[in-house]
């Protein structure tokens, strides 16, 4: 499991992800972090010096969690289409936080764009990510040429589905949406 040390950093990275996805990266001050994570702020500058360090290791986490997540439905389900359609399970599944704050990704990259963070271009790392994964699955499915332009299509509704449901609070929204984003996949 680790040792302490690296226990009490992920469970600071685990704080700050929660707190800075429902409260914004710049909403979030390292009591806010240091409260949610039950450590005291003494011991919690052992471990990160800067908030940036801190969303460093947020950012890495999602990063690592994402690839490993892809990488479990490659290997566990075998048809590019069913694993397009877990990829838009997401919505479903997160539709109250969706709801609440949007979705993890687009709204941090969002804040970090509006702020001209040094930090944007590793956040946008998690959508490339998604975005080749995407990009994948609609070559195995025949679409060659056509695999990029889908990839980003369907990342681009699925954030769209997202930010409108955040916006009118509207899980009815999501739900059709996400029929409709299925029904789109099961037609190609």
């Amino acid at each position: 499991m680790g040792t302490k040390g690296e226990q009490c950093r992920q469970r600071i990275i685990a704080a700050a992800d929660t707190l800075f996805y429902e409260q914004g990266f710049n909403h979030t001050s390292f009591s806010d972090i240091a409260d949610a994570a039950g450590i005291a702020r003494g011991n919690f500058y052992y471990h990160f010096k800067t908030k940036d360090e801190i969303l460093q290791g947020v950012i890495e986490k999602r990063l690592e969690d994402f690839r490993a997540m892809l990488a479990y439905w490659d290997e566990t389900i075998s048809d590019p289409r069913k694993r397009l359609r877990r990829y838009i399970q997401i919505l479903t599944r997160q539709q109250q936080d969706i709801e609440h704050y949007g979705c993890p990704i687009g709204t941090l990259c969002n804040e970090l764009a509006k702020l001209q963070h040094a930090q944007l271009n590793d956040a946008n790392q998690m959508f490339e990510i998604f975005r080749q994964w995407l990009e994948a699955q609609f070559r195995q499915l025949g679409r060659g040429r056509q695999a990029r332009h889908l990839a980003l299509h369907l990342l681009a509704w699925a954030q769209g589905v997202a930010t409108i449901t955040n916006a009118y609070s509207d899980p009815a929204f999501l739900r059709r949406e996400a029929k409709q984003i299925t029904a789109w996949l099961d037609g190609l």
